[in-house]
């Protein structure tokens, strides 16, 4: 029985890896984390998501303590959610440590359920700058989750190479552009489907949507494309 757990957080990208798992696995399992993300009513929605689409099972862990530790534009209101950049060059939304802490607890669930996927919908191609969103950095954590737990462990990453308009792309071949489209939530301020149109997040979701939908045939050949190179 193939079995895979899926870091959900209830926003495009992850539902997007979720609905694709569902149709590619017998179990599908979900983790949401809660980190006292300013925008935490994503939690509510993945859980909402998660029910809709009859998971096996949906876990939210408590891991407010990354709150405590990382000072963020997502995890402080007093830091303006914006395209600020720091001193070390990495946008102010960058929480550091949470991949790594994500996909180490999200390694110890599917160890546990029996599953040998994990599946994360992170991305290099349009992604915002985040390091722990990097394929090297995913790959590297994968070796150490094995090591460590002595057991296979495949860290799946879908979206990684696909830019948004080929994940609204992708969206729309599983027969889910409009549940993404609008019971998602990815915008920084916490605001379901379209979001607020003013964070960096929204910006990339709003640009993507518009880019599919004005040049769907294309945009549909280069995902069949990328998706036959890496089979």
């Amino acid at each position: 029985m193939k079995k895979a757990v899926v870091v959900f957080s209830g926003g495009q990208d992850s539902t997007t890896c979720l609905i694709q798992a569902i149709k590619q696995y017998d179990e599908v399992y979900t983790i949401t984390f809660d980190y006292g993300q300013r925008h935490r009513l994503e939690i509510e929605v993945a859980r909402s998501i998660a029910d809709e689409l009859g998971v096996k099972a949906h876990k939210v862990m408590d891991v407010t303590l990354l709150n405590d530790l990382a000072a963020s534009s997502l995890t402080r209101d007093n830091i303006d959610v914006s395209n600020d950049v720091q001193e070390n060059g990495l946008p102010n939304s960058f929480v550091p440590g949470r991949n790594i802490l994500f996909l180490t607890l999200a390694g110890i669930y599917a160890y546990q359920v029996g599953a040998d996927d994990l599946i994360t919908g992170v991305c290099e191609t349009d992604f915002s700058g985040y390091p722990d969103c990097r394929n090297d950095f995913v790959q590297a954590m994968g070796k150490a989750l094995e090591q460590g737990m002595d057991r296979q462990l495949n860290i799946i990453t879908p979206l990684m190479w696909l830019n948004k308009a080929e994940t609204w792309a992708l969206a729309d071949s599983l027969g889910a552009l409009d549940l993404i489209k609008d019971k998602t939530l990815t915008c920084y301020n916490g605001l379901i489907g379209a979001g607020c149109g003013d964070c960096p997040s929204c910006h990339l979701r709003a640009k993507g949507l518009d880019d599919y939908l004005s040049n769907k045939d294309n945009i549909t050949r280069d995902l069949i494309d990328k998706q036959s190179s890496n089979e």
